[in-house]
């Protein structure tokens, strides 16, 4: 690619000053109808993707290699590249180009690495998509687990062996840390986790807390039993600012954060998981544990079963409490089968509201939030009605947000199309002008 800007056209000119903002990332440049890609970015895209490499004219700079595709198969697409591991910035048109003489001004709007994607075609159904954020310092380590797309986000505090078994565990999708400390973690715990380094100047305890105290509307972190804990909270702030560089900002979701507690599971190092063939197995087509225990009807419930297993109970009491639920519910026929017909309603709900919170939901997907809140005000009407003390407990946690779902039986229309532009999701009667207008 030529460097004399000077002798580019302006297009391309605008190209390389967004380009130079995200080196390590591949630009999705929009263009019309198209997302582009140029020079070495356009090559890798035609063999990742499999479209068509060709070159364009860039003004008195010669020719540069381009490789694009439709913008409305960007869904299509991204999964590949961020499969490939690729970091892979979207860069939108941020006006109308009909109202403009000038060259349209574009903008990166989300920048999408393994750790932080919440594209349905990227993420697996029955499994969390863990961005670990990590940070040492005199052989202790403290490290944070955020899931974005279901508002997960966890955190713990020990040696190099205790950080093994928790990322052999969680199998963050990516993991962060300063870029000076990269030689050290391959050396401690291997090559095999998708990696990225960035620099310095986040890690203060200063500046992290006041993310965190931010983000949560706190003035300590002593509500989360972090308090003491400088170098897992220092990790956990690392990880919020690592969202909203990569311009995800719409965190509501992300509500809260707990400490793992060490002592209350018993952690499987990495050769007993791959032996044991748990949640894995290295042979073709084999029978993993899960597979054959996970009879479990909504994804939120596959992960559940996920950790469990990965993280089994020491403590007899919680052991035994589980046991007991579920010997009530092989003993009540008809309360399981009660239980079991709104658990498939629910659907994936924990990521729905995750979506809603990142601004990312469509009009169908609202209207499913809507058939959740029902099927939850079941659930806490079932649950509540049973002689179990447990179930008891859990119906009371339920919040079947009545307001939510009242708004939205009565302002939304009952099979709304994907896409707004489409017209007919809000209904009749709802807003005077917008009912003129039809």
């Amino acid at each position: 690619m030529a460097k004399n800007t000077g002798k580019e056209t302006p297009l391309m000119q605008q190209y390389n000053t967004i380009k130079a903002k995200y080196p390590g990332a591949l630009l999705l440049f929009r263009v019309g109808d198209f997302y582009e890609t140029f020079g070495q970015d356009a090559i890798k895209a035609s063999q990742i993707l499999g479209i068509v490499l060709t070159r364009r004219a860039n003004g008195a700079a010669s020719h540069i290699e381009l490789a694009g595709f439709p913008h409305h198969s960007l869904e299509t697409y991204l999964p590949k590249l961020v499969r490939a591991g690729q970091r892979v910035a979207i860069c939108d048109q941020l006006e109308d180009p009909k109202t403009v003489k000038t060259i349209v001004k574009r903008g990166v709007t989300e920048l999408v690495t393994p750790g932080v994607a919440t594209n349905d075609n990227i993420l697996h159904q029955k499994s969390n998509n863990y961005l670990a954020s990590v940070y040492a310092e005199k052989n202790q380590y403290g490290v944070a687990f955020l899931d974005i797309s279901t508002g997960e986000f966890v955190v713990a505090q020990g040696n190099a062996d205790y950080l093994d078994k928790l990322l052999q565990s969680f199998k963050p999708s990516e993991i962060i840390f300063p870029k000076r400390f990269i030689k050290d973690f391959i050396e401690t715990f291997g090559d095999r986790f998708y990696t990225y380094g960035l620099e310095d100047w986040p890690y203060t305890a200063d500046y992290t807390n006041e993310i965190l105290f931010k983000h949560f509307e706190v003035n300590s972190l002593k509500g989360f039993g972090i308090e003491k804990m400088g170098l897992a909270s220092m990790a956990a702030g690392v990880a919020l600012h690592y969202l909203n560089e990569t311009e995800h900002r719409n965190l509501q979701h992300i509500s809260g954060m707990a400490r793992i507690e060490e002592e209350r599971y018993m952690w499987l190092d990495r050769f007993t998981i791959r032996n044991l063939e748990l949640v894995g197995s290295a042979n073709e087509n084999a029978i993993t544990l899960v597979d054959i225990l996970d009879h479990t009807l909504s994804p939120m419930g596959a992960r559940m079963l996920r950790r469990w297993m990965i993280m089994p109970l020491k403590d007899r009491k919680p052991i035994e409490d589980r046991l007991a639920i579920v010997d009530y519910l092989v003993a009540q026929e008809v309360l399981r089968e009660q239980l079991a017909t709104e658990l498939k309603l629910i659907g994936d709900v924990e990521r729905l509201i995750s979506k809603i919170g990142l601004l990312k939901a469509n009009p169908r997907e609202v209207v499913q939030l809507k058939r959740a809140l029902g099927a939850i005000s079941k659930l806490k009407e079932y649950c509540s009605q049973t002689e179990n003390t447990a179930l008891q407990v859990l119906a009371e946690q339920l919040n079947p947000c009545m307001l939510i779902q009242e708004r939205l039986e009565r302002e939304l229309q009952a099979d709304p199309p994907v896409l707004v532009i489409k017209g007919g999701v809000i209904a009749e009667g709802i807003n005077e002008e917008l009912d003129r207008l039809r």
